[in-house]
């Protein structure tokens, strides 16, 4: 896994030509710029500035010029694309038992996936060591710029480590990013799940500038919050934790937070499994209440449709205060039509209208690999793609 011996492992603030040009490679590789006159209308710099960093990615194997691209008149612009260069970002994304990992090229295209085994309760180091493995035989040998991470707990962005998390012992004040710099001698970026499939969604979706939830609804349920396409985290990197919300309809039941009558003990995979229990349904995970549901189960359906509800209920606030593009729906819970239409019934039922004029309700496109795109994301920011 190769990177040049004068590259800074280190976080650093990037450049305006590196933001440039990461701005040129994404515009490129998502087809709205076609031509350097297409990139310096798009991105209102200077036509040489375009051409010098154009030029840069070229002589760099990041992109290539071939063919013709349309014209409104004049010359007939040299269409751009992706070049064929190995500079790949590598991504994982950790749950309780298992870990999802990407190889990614500097446009954003996913090359190929792989899910190992892990136990994140086993801690950083023990973990670590099975993704940093995983990883290197996905990456082959490419030339890997940094790393990117999403790890299912509080994290506090700026050290790369995880902050009061409730399901992963051993982690606490374990500097993730520092970790994984030193294992693979390149940049890393570490973030909560939630906040990079928001990410990932969002970009795959959206426009740079416009605004996204993107709500994780599994065994828990998570969010993340997309402003002008960058990831607000606010003051304590608590921002979007609509778990943790106390309803009415969730009485005394307790929370793994600590508190009682979370929307989670209700609304997440794992409150629909105690709530067949109780009722004497034997079920061990949340994809059997869904199957029980798609097959028309009373009880199952009933339950499901009424956790969509209750989601609706809670986001119908965030939607009134924040006024989203869109609202994207993300893990198991996702893929129910009944959770997913309860979702949206409430949202337009309970929201000021002109709130939900625009409004899109829908499943996240980018389904398992949200979280992937979005920590290549986060890491490609601290890329210099002609360095």
């Amino acid at each position: 896994m190769a990177h040049s011996a004068d590259r800074s492992p280190d976080r650093r603030e990037p450049s305006a030509s590196g933001d440039h040009a990461r701005q040129i490679v994404e515009l490129v590789t998502r087809g709205e710029a076609l031509s350097r006159s297409d990139l310096a209308r798009l991105l209102g710099i200077a036509p040489s500035t375009v051409s010098l960093r154009v030029q840069e990615l070229v002589d760099a194997g990041i992109l290539r010029e071939n063919g013709q691209a349309q014209s409104s008149g004049g010359r007939r612009a040299r269409r751009l694309s992706l070049g064929g260069t190995q500079h790949r970002v590598l991504a994982a994304e950790l749950g309780g038992e298992h870990a999802r990992l990407g190889l990614l090229d500097l446009g954003g295209h996913l090359d190929r996936t792989a899910t190992i085994p892990i136990t994140i309760a086993d801690g950083p180091e023990a973990t670590l060591t099975l993704v940093e493995a995983g990883l290197r035989e996905l990456a082959d040998g490419a030339d890997i710029r940094a790393v990117g991470i999403a790890l299912p707990g509080p994290v506090n962005f700026e050290t790369g480590s995880v902050d009061q998390p409730s399901r992963m012992p051993g982690w606490p004040g374990f500097r993730v990013g520092e970790a994984l710099t030193a294992r693979f001698g390149v940049p890393a970026v570490v973030d909560n799940d939630a906040n990079l499939m928001a990410l990932g969604e969002h970009h795959r979706s959206l426009t740079r500038d416009q605004h996204s939830i993107t709500v994780k609804a599994g065994t828990a349920i998570g969010s993340g919050i997309i402003v002008a396409g960058s990831v607000h985290r606010g003051a304590t990197a608590a921002a979007g934790d609509i778990t943790h919300t106390r309803i009415a309809e969730a009485a005394d039941i307790p929370c793994s937070c600590g508190n009682h009558g979370c929307l989670e003990t209700i609304a997440s995979g794992a409150g629909l499994v105690r709530q067949m229990r109780e009722r004497g349904v034997p079920v061990a995970v949340a994809a059997d209440v869904l199957e029980l549901a798609r097959n028309g189960d009373p009880i199952a359906t009933t339950l499901v449709r009424t956790a969509g509800t209750h989601l609706g209920q809670v986001l119908s606030g965030v939607v009134n205060f924040f006024n989203p593009h869109a609202v994207f729906l993300t893990g198991s819970m996702s893929a129910s039509e009944p959770f997913l239409a309860a979702v949206r019934s409430r949202v337009y039922e309970a929201c000021h209208p002109l709130a939900t004029q625009t409004l899109r309700i829908e499943s996240a496109r980018t389904g398992p690999d949200a979280a992937l795109y979005g920590a290549a994301r986060l890491a490609m920011e601290l890329v210099d793609p002609v360095a």
